[in-house]
């Protein structure tokens, strides 16, 4: 049993899916795009210029902020944060620094042991993205699309306890964007990106050691493995007599190695100071009404009705709140159905997913409509085919389109036609049968 308890805390920055950048109308999503053609005076901080915040960044601020249990400040200011970097043009980065929109907050998730782990949030901020720079054979290039694209910062407290809570939490944070329509949350294209401090001390201890913190991780289970490969060698360090020191590491999937990449800033190394080009953001309680209004139930709790409701087993019930859309159409189902909701959970569970995975669909994409699944349910009750013919009837409907009842007729005129086709030729071998 190891003498170590495991500290992590994680950094998350999260494009939000807006149509144009956070100040200035440039497109914001430039994936695919050749380098530098979603660019302006304003993106890539020409003299001159002045930001002008994008309203809709503001309100998915407020949804995500709200989603997150975060109190929303009726007022606040954007920073400047000072660095140099060859893919931060103006030489500062607008973010947010101590009067944020969202204060505090909190995500519950479950653990392994079947206990429930508050992760806090200690900051959730609107910032504006840094360009990209990529590294070739004896050089460097710069694509300043990224610049400007809007950003939420998350940054957890130092809550989880093991690899696996962090990919629990990234896993739950995913699935809660997307829910909201705030992000796409596409780790590999950028859209939600994760830096993971890391430290370990002796159980018991309530001490916070020196942290190192992990970068350039693309995927949540590179996420857990990179954290296990560093606690295992900082309890290596410890046990060794070592001391541990703070540092930004950079993560390697190809080699499952971590680098050092520089010893680590503090706050005051960026000489945070107010954006004197922008004014403070002012929260009409009316306009902010509004956009809370268009806050869904939250996955966890429509997880909780549909097990109380519906009374379905909570892995059933956690399977079909993994999306939104898919929770939607459960429901819808059940509506036109109106039986018992656990022969819907079962049909989509057992069939209608495996169409959605195969054909690389979402739920609203389906020919196979709420309506017309909850015929063939039906017909499957009302014994007119057996459960092995419903489920080619599914496959049939999202095919062609056609209405269960349609095709279970055509099936029928189809099998009538063979009759007749083969009974003349075979009447004397049927007529040998019914008579043994």
């Amino acid at each position: 049993m190891t003498k170590y308890e495991t500290v992590i805390g994680l950094e998350t920055h999260i494009q939000l899916n807006t149509q144009s950048k956070i100040f200035c109308s440039c497109k914001a999503d430039s994936w695919g795009d050749p380098p530098n053609t979603n660019i302006c005076p304003v993106c890539t901080g020409q003299p001159g210029v002045l930001p002008i915040p994008n309203k809709a960044v503001i309100k998915k601020g407020i949804l995500l902020a709200a989603a997150m249990n975060s109190e929303i400040r009726p007022v606040s200011f954007f920073d400047r944060k000072n660095y140099f970097y060859p893919d931060l043009p103006k030489g500062y980065q607008i973010t947010q620094y101590d009067m944020a929109l969202g204060k505090g907050g909190y995500m519950d998730i479950p653990t392994i042991n079947g206990e429930t782990r508050r992760v806090t949030i200690e900051k959730l901020h609107l910032e504006e993205d840094a360009g990209k720079t990529i590294h070739k054979p004896g050089r460097r290039l710069l694509d300043f699309n990224r610049c400007g694209v809007p950003l939420i910062e998350m940054v957890t407290g130092p809550d989880l306890r093991s690899a696996d809570e962090a990919a629990e939490y990234l896993t739950r944070l995913r699935q809660l964007l997307r829910w909201i329509g705030v992000s796409e949350a596409e780790m590999e294209k950028g859209h939600l990106r994760c830096d993971a401090n890391v430290s370990i001390r002796p159980i018991g201890s309530t001490e916070l050691n020196p942290k190192m913190e992990i970068k350039n991780v693309n995927s949540i289970e590179h996420v857990r493995h990179a954290i296990n490969v560093e606690v295992k060698r900082q309890i290596k360090e410890v046990e060794a007599g070592r001391k541990i020191t703070s540092w930004t590491l950079d993560w390697d999937e190809d080699t499952q190695t971590l680098s050092k990449m520089r010893s680590k800033e503090t706050e005051a190394d960026y000489r945070y100071f107010r954006e004197p080009d922008l004014l403070p953001v002012r929260l009409d309680a009316e306009e902010k009404d509004k956009v809370l209004a268009q806050l869904p139930e939250l996955p966890l709790k429509r997880q909780a009705r549909f097990e109380k409701e519906y009374e379905l087993p909570t892995y059933n019930a956690e399977i079909l709140t993994s999306e939104r859309a898919l929770s939607d159409y459960f429901e819808a189902t059940v509506k036109f159905y109106r039986g018992e909701a656990k022969q819907v959970s079962n049909w989509i569970m057992n069939d209608v997913l495996g169409i959605l995975n195969e054909r690389g669909l979402s739920a609203p994409e389906l020919q196979l409509t709420p309506e017309r699944l909850a015929k063939v349910i039906i017909l499957v009750d009302n014994k007119v085919i057996n459960t092995s013919t419903g489920r080619d009837i599914l496959r049939k409907v999202e095919s062609s389109g056609k209405d269960p009842a349609q095709i279970v007729e055509e099936d029928l005129r189809q099998l009538e036609q063979c009759c007749k086709n083969y009974y003349p030729i075979n009447a004397y071998i049927l007529r040998q049968y019914l008579c043994r």
